[in-house]
């Protein structure tokens, strides 16, 4: 049962509309007046606030602006309630950031239906979503209902991919987003004069192919190469389109889930600027270990071209080489006959990393 706090100086209208509400299943609180609205909204943690702006000890502007401030209540949708119809009072409740207003006298059925809107709002904005094909399905399903928009593809399916299978070509149109189900992926852009720079490597759970969609070239900036036989969903251009521009609370749920790629391109910037050689090899192996490219001494590793190693830390393929080798001679990696890398020792590598 949601639960309502309803904050109303006036006693009639108190009453009349805790019954409405309670009618309707809800669990309706009340307060007479600002101050003890603040109190009873920190108490009982409402799903939603109904406040009316002109009160007695301190008024609707003022519970709002305690109740934004607090964290714990921040997130509470709350909706105004006023007597006067004047835009002024109205555009500053909502610049203040409030989520509706309703204007006395209401019907029975505005004061329903705002409310149903904003608990379904806020529920779906609150709520966790699972890496992995159903929740990606999920939230762009219920971010299609929520919308309304119908347009959105429904059910996305999974592609498998063999490993050296490219899924989309650097300069190629930019016309999906994908997710990856299971299996690796690199990400590489290729130089000048031929050689491959590695951009990224990518697990079950990533993105990839979104900084693509968000240019302004309309093609992929770099390709995509199956490492390890994936399962891949791809989401097409125009529903990304949808869930990034039509509305700002659903874009910033949807880059929340697909902008991983974004913050690693800042530290891998920030990495071949400052970093040495050395912290750049640690570094990427922890990486390749978390991201399950590369195991501990309990687990097979899987083998990885030296050239792609050494595009992933920026440096020629002979240095990263004589990189591996050091750290093998110190006991932080093993290499099997295959070629696999096995990480030894973390602590020492999470030290380099740190410290070089």
């Amino acid at each position: 049962m949601k639960k309502i706090l309803l904050i109303e100086d006036n006693k009639d209208v108190r009453e009349n509309t805790a019954e409405i509400l309670e009618l309707e299943n809800y669990d309706v609180s009340t307060a007479e007046n600002g101050k003890i609205g603040v109190e009873k909204a920190l108490e009982i943690m409402p799903d939603l606030i109904i406040c009316d702006i002109m009160m007695p000890v301190l008024d609707g502007y003022g519970v709002f602006e305690r109740l934004s401030n607090n964290l714990k209540t921040a997130s509470i949708p709350f909706v105004f309630l006023t007597a006067k119809s004047e835009k002024a009072d109205l555009r500053k409740g909502m610049n203040l950031g409030a989520d509706d207003y309703l204007t006395k006298p209401f019907e029975e059925t505005e004061l329903l239906d705002a409310i149903e809107c904003r608990i379904r709002k806020n529920t779906f904005l609150k709520k966790e979503y699972a890496k992995n094909i159903d929740g990606i399905n999920q939230f762009l399903n219920e971010a299609s209902d929520y919308l309304n928009l119908e347009a959105l593809s429904k059910d996305r399916s999974i592609q498998s991919y063999k490993t050296k299978e490219r899924i989309y070509d650097e300069g190629n149109a930019a016309h999906q987003l994908f997710y990856i189900q299971s299996g690796n992926v690199k990400t590489y852009r290729t130089t000048e004069s031929g050689k491959e720079f590695v951009t990224g490597l990518y697990g079950a759970g990533d993105f990839i192919g979104q900084l693509s969609l968000l240019g302004d070239t309309g093609t992929y900036i770099e390709t995509a190469s199956v490492l390890e036989d994936a399962e891949i969903c791809g989401i097409p251009k125009a529903d990304f389109t949808k869930l990034i521009h039509v509305n700002k609370d659903v874009s910033n749920k949807f880059i929340e889930m697909i902008s991983h790629s974004l913050i690693h391109l800042q530290e891998q910037l920030v990495d071949m600027a400052f970093a040495t050689v050395r912290q750049k090899t640690a570094k990427a192996l922890l990486e390749l270990d978390a991201k399950g490219l590369i195991k501990d001494k309990q687990h097979k590793g899987i083998s990885m071209p030296r050239e792609d190693f050494a595009g992933l830390i920026g440096t020629a393929t002979e240095t990263a080489i004589r990189m591996l080798t050091e750290f093998k001679n110190e006991g932080l990696i093993g290499v099997e006959p295959n070629r696999k890398l096995v990480l030894l020792d973390k602590e020492g590598l999470r030290d380099v990393a740190e410290f070089g």
